[in-house]
């Protein structure tokens, strides 16, 4: 097994890296662990495939639906959750935001409602508005450090004939929920009270810490897949965002053609980048030693987080981080005021993040970290948020 040094600071600038290059507010003294990815060298493997394919020195249209590129998303499912999955049933996108968005178009009309589960991945909030269709806010429980989903509004938000359908996120981007398996079936179980669809966001399927499991939706509620469509890629799992490259499971063959009208026909998307589909097919059949690593780095970062916080931010909150690699802070205690907290992380301690409120009103007060990256950076933030808020 090949050991893989994580600790090592790889220099971005001069990549044009939107993390490092093009942070919020310019400021290029800031320390950035804001967007999602991470900052950890690529797999062996996929760097030796990525040469080799250079090496042929054409790069031209690239055709996904091939029998090697299929066995290898199929392959990574069964071995890594156990979930079969048919090849046909398997759809290229350019990215999981831009599948949200196709389908969306696909599944409903301007001014239909769509409902999400705030504090959540902004990006649901601005495809939603930017395809013309409201906004129906299921807000997540949050009790005693935890989140929880509330059943009973979900039931009414989904009984509205107005509402088509739901976006799902899960792991949950920021709070870090993995969804149990009775919290899935109580999910669906609604959706299938009222015929919704349900579109289920799973790209950090494959980051959950030690003793988690994630359970595709697909395989936790198969009786109900007419109506669900899971959305994953490699980019976060494997650290090739810039790949554009993501798979969407879609099993009802009515949702398949009119997925394939939406991409083709209204959006002409059809071919993959070659090195997306180079990379990918090396993380799958290759690069899980990588992951595995990767996932027990992140168990340490977080943990270590966990420990400075208690020890040295004792009014703030860190979220149970049970997938992704993002901790999700609660300090009010320490400030209420948005734009506040944002210029004393910012502008004072010298930290890039993602802010609470990006998520909704229900994410004021908080900060989204990303600890996909070297310990001594996570460190270094830390400080210098405690720095400012404890003045220490």
């Amino acid at each position: 097994m090949r050991q893989y040094d994580l600790d090592q600071l790889v220099d971005r600038k001069g990549t044009f890296s939107s993390k490092w290059e093009f942070m919020p507010g310019d400021d290029q003294s800031a320390l950035p662990l804001w967007v999602a990815d991470m900052d950890f060298p690529c797999a062996d493997p996929i760097i030796d495939a990525l040469h080799k394919r250079i090496d042929r020195k054409i790069f031209g249209y690239t055709v996904y639906n091939n029998p090697t590129y299929k066995e290898a998303v199929t392959g990574w499912y069964k071995r890594r959750h156990g979930w079969d999955v048919k090849a046909e049933d398997i759809f290229f996108s350019p990215g999981v935001v831009p599948a949200i968005c196709y389908l969306i178009q696909a599944l409903s009309e301007e001014g239909d409602g769509i409902v999400i589960q705030r504090p959540v991945y902004y990006p649901f909030t601005n495809s939603i508005l930017g395809n013309g269709r409201k906004v129906v806010n299921n807000p997540l429980i949050y009790r005693d450090g935890r989140y929880t989903m509330d059943y009973e509004d979900l039931d009414k938000k989904l009984a509205d004939p107005g509402v088509k359908g739901m976006i799902l996120c899960s792991p949950h981007n920021p709070v870090g929920r993995v969804w149990t398996l009775d919290e899935l079936k109580k999910v669906v179980e609604i959706a299938k009270k009222y015929d919704k669809w349900i579109i289920s966001d799973e790209i950090h399927f494959d980051l959950v810490r030690e003793g988690v499991t994630h359970i595709p939706l697909l395989k936790a509620c198969p009786e109900y897949k007419d109506r669900i469509i899971v959305c994953t890629a490699p980019s976060k799992t494997f650290n090739l965002a810039g790949m554009q490259l993501s798979n969407i499971v879609i099993e009802n063959p009515e949702y398949q053609e009119k997925w394939l009208h939406t991409i083709g026909d209204k959006n002409s998307v059809g071919f993959a980048n070659p090195f997306g589909i180079t990379a990918m097919i090396a993380a799958y059949n290759e690069s899980e030693d990588w992951l595995n690593q990767v996932n027990a780095y992140i168990d340490g970062n977080i943990a270590f987080c966990k420990e400075f916080v208690a020890e040295r931010l004792p009014k703030a909150t860190m979220v149970d981080c049970e997938g992704t690699y993002l901790v999700w802070l609660d300090l009010r205690e320490y400030c209420k005021d948005k734009e506040e907290l944002e210029e004393m992380m910012l502008r004072r301690a010298k930290v890039a993040l993602d802010e609470g409120y990006m998520f909704g009103e229900e994410g004021i007060g908080f900060e989204r970290i990303n600890v996909a990256c070297p310990r001594s950076i996570v460190k270094e933030c830390m400080e210098r948020m405690a720095q400012v808020l404890e003045g220490k």
